[in-house]
């Protein structure tokens, strides 16, 4: 009697007549691979060929039970439903059987697939794969990352306090090797009028949370280097009236605690004029205003003037990947540019914009289980997601053929 081959055997490798359609040579090794991968879903998988028949049916049960939403050509004109044009087929059929069983949920698709056979799963699969895949999408544009939306924000504040956050003006106090949480709150205070300084608070009071972020973000990985200004003072008298500071900002003015600030090589001028202000009341801060209370002209001066003189110290915050890089994690899987040559792992490539940003999201919730894409979806930022789902939504989508070598 013939044992009958699994569906899934069947819809591993579909060959598609379609134009421009990418060709994959599966020499005997590499069967064996996929072979191999198969067998780890416990499927199984083989080289199979889906029949000019057996895609016309696919298309006559799309025609009664997908094309609602996903459209008959497999290009979805509704917000948030997935292209399925092009799509590698063993991955629809994997999906749809979840969807049948409730792996993915029900409500999206009640109704739909719940009563469909499993040969009828491989039809539409093997359809929706034979067709061309949907054009790229150019008007999805990137957002800047934030270390150049940091930068891009912090253009105006450069007159004041040096490119690079590096001060070239007496008064004017370094940016640069400041903590990001510290900066922040720093600027809302000036920005809330907590810190007194018309200038700066009429400065922010434009400047969103999010763009205070980006620019504390671009200060703190910039090279740090001490203030370019004249530091008037005794350093020597200055390192000894300074030993009680190095609780909070280091024994060299380099703290280790976000909520203090670095102040080595900090302008001296504003040392000076920001401890005077915690000793009229003018900044507040309790803590500060007990140890400026007993300091004179001549020692913060002298403090100033040590701690100017000291080295800033880089700080250890990793710069974000942009989204050129994050693509290259995700392309090991996907395929480059989305393009996936692997039947169980889905194309990205020509996606619904929206419709990725949601699996995303799904992904980082758990709605969607899969510990491989929690962990790279835990790491994206809101920005990362969108960056990302732009850049797959304005890639060229392109078809596959496998094409199975025959072993020598």
């Amino acid at each position: 009697m013939k044992r009958r081959v699994p569906n899934l055997y069947r819809i591993a490798v579909v060959v598609m007549a379609v134009a421009g359609a990418a060709v994959v040579n599966y020499s005997p090794g590499a069967k064996a691979q996929v072979a191999s991968a198969g067998a780890d879903k416990k499927d199984g998988l083989k080289a199979m060929y889906a029949t000019a028949a057996e895609v016309a049916e696919g298309k006559r049960i799309a025609q009664a039970t997908c094309i609602r939403c996903h459209g008959l050509d497999g290009i979805s004109t509704a917000k948030g439903v997935p292209h399925l044009a092009g799509q590698r087929p063993a991955y629809l059929y994997l999906e749809l059987r979840a969807y049948q069983s409730g792996a993915r949920g029900k409500k999206a698709m009640d109704g739909v697939v719940e009563f469909l056979s499993d040969d009828a799963l491989v039809k539409v699969a093997a359809y929706y794969a034979s067709l061309d895949p949907a054009q790229p999408f150019a008007a999805h544009k990137a957002k800047p990352d934030p270390v150049q939306a940091g930068k891009a924000a912090a253009a105006a504040c450069a007159a004041c306090h040096g490119e690079g956050g590096i001060s070239k003006t007496p008064g004017m106090p370094n940016l640069v090797a400041l903590e990001p949480k510290y900066l922040v709150t720093a600027m809302k205070g000036y920005k809330s009028g907590q810190r007194k300084h018309d200038l700066m608070k009429s400065l922010l009071a434009a400047v969103s949370e999010a763009d205070m972020n980006n620019i504390a973000l671009y200060y703190a990985l910039q090279t740090p280097a001490r203030a370019q200004t004249p530091a008037a003072g005794n350093q020597a008298a200055g390192k000894t009236a300074a030993v009680a500071c190095g609780a909070c900002h280091g024994n060299q003015g380099v703290s280790a605690n976000p909520a203090f600030p670095s102040i080595a090589g900090q302008d001296a001028q504003y040392l000076v004029t920001a401890l005077q202000a915690y000793k009229n009341g003018s900044r507040r801060d309790e803590a500060m205003k007990g140890l400026a209370a007993a300091l004179n002209d001549r020692v913060m001066k002298d403090m100033a003037a040590f701690y100017a003189a000291q080295s800033p110290q880089p700080l250890n915050i990793r710069k974000p990947l942009t989204t050129a890089e994050w693509a290259q994690k995700c392309d090991r899987c996907h395929g480059a540019n989305g393009n996936s040559v692997d039947p169980f792992m889905p194309a990205l490539a020509g996606q619904r914009m929206e419709y990725l940003v949601k699996v995303l999201h799904d992904y980082r919730t758990r709605v969607h289980q899969s510990s491989a894409m929690a962990a790279m979806s835990d790491a994206l930022t809101e920005v990362d997601i969108e960056n990302l789902a732009a850049y797959y939504a304005r890639q060229k989508a392109r078809t596959v053929v496998f094409v199975p070598v025959p072993g020598k």
